[in-house]
């Protein structure tokens, strides 16, 4: 702006450094702000610090609200999955056959195509996560796998012709794709999914196959599709009069190794899984997570993955957005995919790794620069829309890193800039009352645990007391997500603020 007025335009390097300093820039003047005004008040008038306590409240009562509504979403995304899992959702694709109006695909027509990125996976984890593709409740000849491998990844080359032989015939076509990585890329599974994208078409091109009849699932190498998945989504597909500019997004559930896992990683992943069960009674909000289905169709006129970032998920979702605009409809699929926790060699690897993923998942940072400097180049997609959607991205960023900080010291904060502010009554009665909300705040712990005992069952050679105690384990959620969710998210944000650009790591797995 200060360039405009001056009368040059900054190069478009520098425009994107200015942006990139804006999350982490906004995060910590949120956080330093309420510090500065304390002493501020304390210089002028001390006896006001009440104002910051009563701000406190609020925000606790705000923070009280919002988790209640949390908690009622997930318990409806549970039963709505319970509802979903139950029925044979190929009966009900033979039911629809004939009955779908006409110009509506068949779901004899619909091919679903697995594409799953791999590199140094385990061959016990890749071929259960193929195995959950050969076990679906879907006809052999209306199904494709694809595994992409680095061309250099010998091990993995191997992985993949050792699950060719023993699974080829249960699927239409076994397709392996080399990544050469092409100079110029990031590389990790967005660079992957770029160059197997476009593969993958390649390869449907010659079996023939329909694009607007072929639905493609990004699958992460470790997570295992329901068993109703490709019929659930076919009858999705089939009857949706926008499936060709639809994403259905699963509920990740990160069972596989659940139990296997220390705490602080077990509370992580049920917050993970819970959080997007609640987004799934808020589409509007909805991004896609890790894996998720569309036609192939959209996926080209998207442009597949884009090679030079971190954040696929995410950023392809803009891509989609700024493509497709309003007609973009991102819908929840009701159905668990099964993934793993992070379990490296050691205990203190494990959190590490726990902490880096968090920390790669916050990179999504970045998606803010990228939309901002796109948001106002479509007018044809409608104003409110590009508002609640940018608006939002920004919202989540800056909550992820700066709410729990502000809950937990929020309070404290005059107490701790002025000892004899601290003995006053008002601090004692707004102390308290803070204390009281957040304690009811916590008790919706329990309705969470409850969702927890029936989403991811205890191993039933485990006594009652060591069942009991994983249950108390997710009151651990506010200070293990302080060091696993909010100082990854607030290093991440602190990172692209100063350039220090983020390099992918792949989470170690079992």
């Amino acid at each position: 702006m200060i360039a405009l007025l001056r009368g040059f335009a900054p190069s478009s390097r520098t425009q994107q450094r200015l942006l990139e300093i804006l999350p982490g820039a906004l995060t910590w003047f949120v956080l330093l702000v309420p510090v500065l005004t304390a002493f501020a008040i304390r210089l002028n008038d001390p006896g006001q610090l009440w104002i910051l306590g009563v701000a406190a409240v609020v925000l606790d009562v705000y923070w009280l609200l919002r988790t209640g509504y949390t908690v009622r979403c997930v318990r409806r995304s549970q039963r709505e999955m319970e509802r979903t899992a139950a029925q044979d959702w190929w009966a009900r694709c033979e039911a629809i056959e004939e009955a779908l109006p006409a110009g509506h695909p068949r779901p004899t027509e619909i091919v679903h195509c697995a594409l799953i990125p791999t590199y140094t996976e385990r061959y016990e984890v890749l071929r259960a996560t193929v195995d959950a593709l050969a076990s679906q409740n879907y006809p052999v000849q209306q199904r494709v796998c694809a595994v992409i491998t680095r061309a250099t990844d010998e091990g993995g080359i191997d992985n993949v012709n050792r699950l060719r032989e023993e699974f080829e015939g249960r699927f239409r076509a076994f397709i392996h794709i080399r990544d050469p990585l092409l100079p110029g890329i990031v590389v990790g599974k967005s660079a992957a999914m770029a160059y197997g994208g476009p593969m993958l078409r390649r390869a449907c091109d010659e079996l023939g196959l329909d694009p607007s009849r072929t639905v493609v699932t990004d699958l992460d190498s470790d997570f295992r599709l329901h068993p109703e998945y490709f019929a659930y989504i076919t009858a999705q597909f089939c009857e949706a009069g926008d499936r060709l500019t639809s994403i259905w997004q699963p509920v990740p559930v990160f069972l596989n190794n659940m139990w296997r896992v220390p705490a602080a990683v077990r509370v992580m992943a049920t917050a993970a899984t819970q959080w997007q069960m609640y987004l799934h009674q808020n589409p509007h909000r909805l991004v896609m997570f890790s894996s998720y289905s569309m036609s192939m169709d959209l996926l080209s006129d998207v442009g597949y993955w884009d090679s030079d970032v971190i954040p696929e998920d995410s950023r392809f979702f803009w891509k989609a957005f700024f493509r497709v605009g309003a007609r973009l409809n991102v819908r929840p699929a009701f159905l668990p995919v099964l993934g793993d926790a992070p379990r490296a060699r050691d205990y203190t690897s494990t959190h590490v790794s726990q902490y880096n993923q968090i920390k790669r998942w916050a990179w999504g940072a970045t998606d803010i620069p990228y939309v901002t400097t796109r948001i106002l180049r479509h007018p044809e997609i409608p104003w409110r829309l590009r508002a609640r959607r940018f608006l939002q991205l920004i919202f989540n960023h800056l909550t992820w890193a700066t709410l729990p900080l502000l809950l937990f010291f929020g309070g404290a904060l005059p107490a701790f800039i002025d000892l004899d502010y601290s003995l006053s009554t008002a601090a004692f009665l707004i102390g308290l009352l803070t204390s009281g909300i957040l304690t009811i705040t916590l008790a919706n712990t329990i309705r969470l645990i409850q969702v927890d005992r029936r989403m991811c069952p205890k191993p039933a050679d485990w006594p009652w007391w060591r069942r009991r105690w994983a249950d108390l384990q997710l009151f651990l959620y506010p200070i293990v997500g302080l060091a696993l969710s909010v100082i990854p998210a607030l290093e991440a944000q602190t990172r692209l603020m100063f350039g220090a650009y983020l390099e992918y790591r792949i989470t170690e797995k079992e």
